[in-house]
C-alpha cells in the first residue's frame, strides 16, 4: 500500500441538512414537546457506545478506560490494594452498563494484543502505524492519544505532538474531527481548537489521592502527584470532553451515517465480483442509452431461412 496516496475521504458521503427557511406559525402547535418526548424515550432506552483501544503492551490502555468513564472495565485477576491491572493478552469486548442521574450507557470496550511490540516509534509514526490508520480512518473515527505523557517534558510533548501531526497530514489520514464535518462557525471554532490538540497527551489513574486535603484522582511517583483531571499535568480532561460531553453523538451519528453506509455500498459492490449463487440478486444500474432494437434468436433465423428455401421448391 502506498502510504503517500490519499485514501478515500468519508467526508463527501455524508447526507447534508436541507436549508429551508422558516414558516411563519399564527399561533401555539405543540412542536416544542417533541424534545420532550425525544428525551422521554432516551432515558427508558438508553445509549449505545463502542470504543476500541490500540496500543503496544503495557501502555495503560485498559488502565485509561478505567479512568475516562471512572468504572472497573477491567479488574485485576488478583483482588487486593497496590495489585496493578494484568496487560492484555488477548483480542477481548467488555460490555457494561453505566448509570448517571437516570442516563444509562451501554458501553462496549474492545481491548486489543499489544499492537506493534517490539518496534520503536519514540520519534515518529511508523510505517505499520501509517498504514493501519490510513484503512481504519475510513472505518471508525479516530481519536489519537500519547500515551504515558508524564514521561515527557513539556517541550519534548509539544514536539512530539506536532511531529504527529505532521505526518497525519503527510500521509493523509483523517483523525476525528473530520474539517468537512463542521456545520456552522460555532462548529468550526470548538473543533479548530480541539484539532490543533490532537493527539492529546493523557495520563491514565484509577487511584485517588489525597492532595491540599482533597481527593484527586492520579498517579503518585517520587516527584509528587499526578493528577489526571488536571490540564496543567495532562490533557486528559479535553478527551474527556471530546468523547463523552461534547461529541458523543456527534460520534454515534458520524459512525452510522458515514462510516457504516461506505462500508455497506463497499461490501456491496465486491458482491457484484463473487459467483452467483442462490439467492443473487444484479444491483447494478441499467447503462443510459438508446434503446436496442431487439434482434432475432439464432432458432428464429434458422426457421426463416429453412422457409425460404421451401418456397424455392
Amino acid at each position: 500500500m502506498d502510504p503517500m496516496r490519499r485514501s478515500p475521504s468519508p467526508c463527501p458521503s455524508r447526507p447534508s441538512s436541507p436549508r429551508t427557511p422558516p414558516c411563519e406559525m399564527l399561533g401555539y402547535v405543540g412542536i416544542e414537546a417533541v424534545l420532550d418526548q425525544l428525551k422521554i424515550k432516551a432515558m427508558k432506552m438508553g445509549f449505545e457506545f463502542n470504543i476500541m483501544v490500540v496500543g503496544q503492551s503495557g501502555l495503560g490502555k485498559s488502565t485509561m478506560v478505567n479512568t475516562l468513564f471512572k468504572s472497573k472495565m477491567w479488574k485485576s485477576t488478583v483482588q487486593g490494594l497496590g495489585t496493578p491491572t494484568p496487560q492484555t493478552l488477548k483480542l477481548q469486548s467488555v460490555t457494561h452498563v453505566i448509570e448517571e442521574k437516570g442516563v444509562k450507557l451501554k458501553l462496549t470496550v474492545t481491548d486489543t494484543p499489544g499492537f506493534g511490540d517490539q518496534i520503536n516509534n519514540d520519534k515518529c509514526l511508523r510505517p505499520l502505524d501509517i498504514e493501519f490508520l490510513q484503512r481504519l480512518c475510513r472505518t471508525v473515527n479516530v481519536v489519537p492519544v500519547i500515551a504515558r505523557a508524564d514521561s515527557l517534558t513539556i517541550e519534548e510533548r509539544e514536539t512530539f505532538r506536532r511531529r504527529i501531526q505532521h505526518n497525519l497530514r503527510t500521509h493523509c489520514i483523517e483523525v476525528y474531527p473530520q474539517k468537512c464535518f463542521d456545520e456552522d462557525i460555532n462548529d468550526r471554532i470548538l473543533n479548530s481548537k480541539i484539532r490543533d490538540r490532537i493527539p492529546f497527551a493523557v495520563v491514565g489513574a484509577d487511584r485517588e489521592h489525597l492532595v491540599n486535603g482533597r481527593c484527586v484522582l492520579g498517579r503518585k511517583t517520587k516527584w509528587g502527584i499526578i493528577e489526571v483531571e488536571n490540564l496543567a499535568h495532562c490533557e486528559f480532561p479535553l478527551l474527556r470532553d471530546l468523547l463523552i460531553r461534547s461529541h458523543l453523538q456527534d460520534l454515534k451519528d458520524i459512525t452510522h451515517n458515514v462510516h457504516y453506509e461506505n462500508y455497506r455500498v463497499c461490501r456491496l459492490n465486491e458482491s457484484h465480483l463473487l459467483p452467483r449463487g442462490p439467492g443473487w440478486v444484479n444491483l447494478a444500474q441499467t447503462p443510459a442509452g438508446p434503446l436496442a432494437t431487439p434482434q432475432p434468436s439464432k432458432v428464429h433465423q434458422q426457421a426463416q431461412e429453412d422457409s425460404e428455401d421451401g418456397d424455392e421448391y
